[in-house]
């Protein structure tokens, strides 16, 4: 049997082929008896092709910040709204805390989208904390204006200044140096992708330090030596917002994603429920998925259902690792966590090295809006070091986290592989932060 080959559209799009490759690939490499390896296949659901073209089919609004990828390389994750655009420069009264209503506002006001403000409400996470973290964000190419937009954005929502100057700001590239820098990402997409990451990490963790580090190419050698500079020049969180179908090969790269007292994270994916991807499919690697997040008249004060388009499925590759109990997938199974990711919910962003047009503010959302979100809360937290995997989110108490039990990615009959269920599921992982307590000792 051939193994599975890199991303190809085709294969991606045909729900019974994909699910015929996870399991027979699996069943000729594993050790595991013949017969239990054959009824896991056999009762594995169908993958749905709902979300398997990209996760918006529902959403025409909705575009993919970067193109699709070549083999051997990463897709940036990114997804922006069309029908937004909010300007640009310093929106509403400098050092702000005014939180979004939804409704119309005057041109003072806040950008359109959620900002610190809303996701520390729905996440109940403190203003204050992080002191001392460094939270890596690793991105291909460069964004020429990813300081200037850091600024925009901090300064419209009231956050402390983190620039070159004060020391809180450091872009290099994959080998540590601040010059030369590669080439421009705006073309590609990939500032964009840049400017979620730094603002989504700052809406977390104000406080935090931020290392940028750029990647010449969005190869995955590239990415993978961007993550390791990350850690030798301190980072303590490390995250990846982009990723890469997994097929024969791509383990190859594990070592560099795995970093004893460095969390790293990556975004599940924004295809549904569909082939995994690298890297959130390795073992040492929290993969992130994402939500649809709206407000509620409840005691929480917001509600989640699992986002049509977050990413989650089977490693063929990847071994199921010991603290991963799930039983409908004899390998790893993504996502692990999750957080709000719906274009449509989607987050607030400036970002001004765009493909068209001036840039400015716009919504952004996807995977990639979660992760960086994600490894700012356990910054906040202050204790990277109980990261080395996943595995303490699968142990952490049932009111640390917020369950999500509604919505699904693909079609599964109801499956947990592809449906939010109360408990864990693969589309929302354990569930979203709810205040700190699952992300610290």
């Amino acid at each position: 049997m051939t193994a599975p080959a890199p991303h190809q559209e085709n294969q991606e799009n045909d729900p019974r082929m994909t699910t015929r490759r996870i399991h027979t690939s699996r069943l000729l490499r594993t050790t595991r008896a013949a017969v239990t390896a054959l009824l896991a296949a056999l009762a594995m659901p169908a993958v749905g092709t709902a979300q398997a073209a990209g996760g918006t089919t529902a959403q025409p609004h909705v575009e993919r910040a970067c193109g699709t990828a070549p083999a051997g390389h990463a897709r940036c994750l990114a997804l922006v709204r069309t029908d937004v655009h909010g300007g640009l420069g310093v929106r509403g009264p400098a050092g702000a805390a005014k939180v979004r209503t939804g409704v119309s506002t005057a041109a003072t006001d806040l950008p359109e989208g959620y900002g610190p403000a809303d996701l520390r409400s729905a996440y109940r996470l403190p203003s204050a904390g992080g002191e001392g973290q460094t939270i890596a964000l690793v991105d291909a190419y460069d964004d020429p204006t990813a300081e200037a937009d850091l600024a925009v954005y901090r300064t419209t929502y009231g956050l402390p200044p983190c620039t070159t100057d004060n020391g809180c700001f450091r872009k290099v590239d994959q080998r540590g140096a601040t010059a030369p820098l590669p080439q421009s990402g705006a073309a590609s997409g990939w500032a964009t992708e840049t400017a979620l990451d730094l603002e989504m990490a700052s809406a977390a963790c104000p406080r935090c330090h931020i290392l940028l580090v750029e990647a010449d190419e969005p190869e995955m050698a590239d990415l993978a030596a961007a993550v390791d500079t990350s850690v030798a020049l301190g980072a303590t969180e490390v995250s990846n917002s982009y990723g890469g179908t997994e097929a024969h090969g791509t383990t190859a790269f594990a070592k560099d994603y795995s970093h004893p007292g460095v969390a790293v994270v990556a975004s599940s994916g924004d295809s549904g429920y569909t082939v995994p991807a690298f890297p959130a499919a390795y073992s040492n690697v929290i993969a992130v998925g994402g939500t649809s997040l709206t407000r509620a008249d409840n005691d929480r004060g917001w509600q989640e259902s699992a986002w049509a388009g977050s990413g989650s499925g089977c490693s063929a590759w990847v071994d199921k690792p010991a603290w991963q109990q799930d039983t409908d997938c004899p390998g790893r199974t993504i996502a692990d966590v999750s957080a709000v990711a719906d274009p449509d919910t989607g987050l607030a962003v400036y970002v001004t090295s765009v493909p068209r047009g001036s840039g400015g503010w716009t919504v952004v959302g996807g995977t990639s809006a979660s992760a960086p979100f994600l490894a700012g809360v356990i910054a906040l937290a202050g204790d990277p070091a109980a990261f080395p995997d996943a595995s303490r989110l699968y142990s952490a108490g049932a009111a640390s986290l917020n369950d999500v039990a509604a919505g699904s990615n693909g079609t599964c009959d109801g499956d947990y592989l592809c449906t939010a269920v109360p408990g864990y599921d693969a589309p929302t992982g354990n569930g979203t932060p709810n205040g700190l307590s699952a992300f610290q000792r």
